[in-house]
């Protein structure tokens, strides 16, 4: 069954680059992204992994923790780090899943058969400290991941949960942000004042 968003993603243990976890425990509070790739030693998944390594402060300045994941074995995985520091200039820094029976690809819908019977597609969970499934995504495996945009969004994430706003197309943190419809105006003029109506329903406001 798919896991939707708003689902609590499910629990597990596994074995990793950095010794067994228990899904919750690793995780703990914190925000998370889980992603999977399609296999080790092929190209798009050496860079994707380098771009990840290199990103580790920025996901750590928004509280958040990075695992990822392909049915290959944990000794393929420890073989294949050094590929990754080679090409990409940055040493695998999060830990990676070896889910050779396909236990947590199964549990996550990673496996779409009318793409790939074995191999995982490129999904991407992100699971708020609450456990539950704030966003989704799936790539195809000829196409690789833009993850700075996945922090675009996590910080869309982050900022929306806290405050009663949303983020218009192409936001970037810092830029002006729109107050939702729950909010009455009465109330918008008290928590963002000096706010612009551009249309009734469309309320801009600086980034609280």
């Amino acid at each position: 069954m798919a896991i939707r968003l708003g689902d609590i993603a499910p629990d597990f243990m596994a074995e990793t680059t950095e010794g067994p976890i228990s899904f919750y425990d690793w995780k703990g509070t914190s925000w998370a992204v889980l992603f999977s790739h399609p296999r080790d030693f092929t190209p798009v998944c050496t860079t994707e992994l380098g771009a990840v390594a290199a990103l580790r402060e920025e996901f750590a300045k928004r509280n958040t923790k990075v695992i990822g994941l392909s049915v290959d074995s944990l000794d393929e995985h420890d073989r294949w780090k050094g590929d990754i520091r080679d090409v990409t200039g940055h040493a695998l820094n999060f830990p990676l899943i070896a889910d050779h029976r396909r236990e947590v690809a199964l549990l996550y819908d990673m496996i779409h058969p009318n793409a790939s019977e074995t191999a995982t597609v490129r999904s991407v969970f992100v699971i708020g400290p609450d456990h539950k499934v704030k966003l989704t995504l799936t790539y195809p495996a000829s196409t690789g991941r833009n993850f700075r945009e996945l922090l675009r969004v996590i910080d869309s994430l982050q900022l929306t949960a806290a405050h009663s706003v949303a983020t218009p197309a192409d936001w970037a943190a810092g830029e002006p942000v729109i107050i939702v419809p729950a909010v009455s105006d009465e109330e918008a003029r008290k928590r963002f004042p000096g706010f612009v109506a551009k249309k009734p329903y469309l309320r801009v406001t600086a980034q609280p």
